[in-house]
């Protein structure tokens, strides 16, 4: 649908999907481990920590939970030894797709992705044949509507030392170096501005437009993907549009 923002529509569908599952609490406990184990178990330190927790917390995961994975990843407690895989391949009508995955057993998760990718109309691809064509960024999204000011959006964004700021739509969209993404979205908070998403993901360089019929074809998978335990996030190139997510 014109007017909106592809990104938008994305996070859009994700939260349907994600009120739906009651894996989301695991997925995001693992995410937490993993961070601690990297980074150390102080959030004020560890920003990739940090974000994490924001993540729990945004969709009410108990603190207990945050905790106990927090020391978990640090070593306090006893848990799974987990590994991070990124797969690559090419969803219906050739699109690119990422998929992150934490993971107890590499064998298992391999077999589990491949049948995924075959059973929707994919094909799982080499490390590489797809990943050059994205960037790991910090994406902030924000309501237009909402905050219509646009000169003071920009102002803000430039002020947290963000990369780009665009109005795509009824959002702005605020891009940043990954590394950077906390500091940057604790300046546009601090700035007065509640994002609609903010999330560090796989943005592709360009995306690719797809008919509706293939649109659905490759939510179908992406959802797929979403749903089994060890995927933690899943990308694309394809240009997701409203109509798709609607029909």
């Amino acid at each position: 649908m014109a007017g909106h923002s592809h990104w938008a529509n994305i996070a859009r569908h994700k939260g349907v999907q994600d009120a739906k599952r009651a894996k989301l609490w695991s997925k995001l406990a693992r995410y937490i481990m993993i961070a601690a184990r990297n980074g150390g178990g102080d959030p004020t330190m560890n920003l990739r920590l940090r974000y994490a927790i924001d993540k729990a917390r945004a969709v009410s995961m108990p603190k207990d939970n945050i905790e106990r994975a927090i020391k978990k990843g640090t070593g306090e407690l006893a848990g799974e030894a987990m590994e991070e895989i990124t797969y690559e391949g090419y969803g219906p009508g050739g699109v690119a797709i990422l998929v992150e995955t934490l993971t107890d057993k590499r064998t298992r998760t391999n077999g589990d992705v491949r049948l995924l990718f075959d059973k929707h109309g994919g094909n799982l691809g080499t490390p590489g044949c797809v990943s050059y064509l994205f960037e790991r960024k910090g994406l902030i999204v924000i309501d237009a509507k909402k905050y219509p000011d646009e000169e003071a959006v920009m102002a803000a964004a430039i002020e947290a030392e963000a990369d780009d700021c665009q109005k795509q739509g009824d959002v702005y969209e605020i891009t940043c170096d990954a590394s950077k993404f906390a500091t940057v979205i604790e300046a546009i908070k601090a700035a007065g501005f509640e994002p609609e998403e903010a999330e560090v993901k796989q943005l592709p360089k360009t995306t690719v437009e797809v008919d509706v019929e293939t649109g659905k074809k490759i939510l179908k998978l992406i959802d797929a993907l979403e749903d089994n335990d060890d995927v933690q996030s899943v990308h694309t190139n394809a240009k997701i549009t409203e109509e798709m997510i609607q029909a």
